[in-house]
């Protein structure tokens, strides 16, 4: 970093990236970060939500994240809360969780073969 300028750029960014999971949004993507979680793998997922929500440039949608979800041996584990609904993501990684953003978030279909559901069967 060498001026006032490229610190203000610096700073510009990382407002736009935290913004995507600070704000109040139509969609809400709930990632679980508790010990659990991070062990198994949830941060490449967070970190891919991120990403996907950032490149599509989808405004309604926030992704945050929370300590245990309380299903442990199916972690990492996201929630997407839309239109009064909740849809549980299990045994996600970061590869499942770009699908999920183009297929449930944009397009609108859930993608049943990584839900809770579909895990108990």
């Amino acid at each position: 970093m060498k001026s006032l300028d490229e610190l203000a750029k610096i700073r510009e960014k990382a407002l736009k990236k935290v913004s995507t999971r600070n704000s109040d949004k139509k969609v809400r993507i709930v990632v679980g970060m508790a010990t659990c979680g991070i062990s198994a793998g949830a941060r490449p997922v967070l970190n891919a939500l991120v990403e996907e929500v950032n490149k599509r440039e989808l405004v309604d949608v926030e992704v945050t994240q929370t300590g245990c979800i309380g299903i442990c041996r199916l972690e990492p584990i996201f929630e997407v809360y839309q239109n009064g609904e909740k849809v549980t993501y299990v045994n996600m990684t970061a590869e499942k969780a770009r699908e999920v953003v183009a297929n449930h978030i944009v397009n609108g279909n859930v993608v049943s073969k990584y839900t809770i559901g579909a895990y108990e069967k």
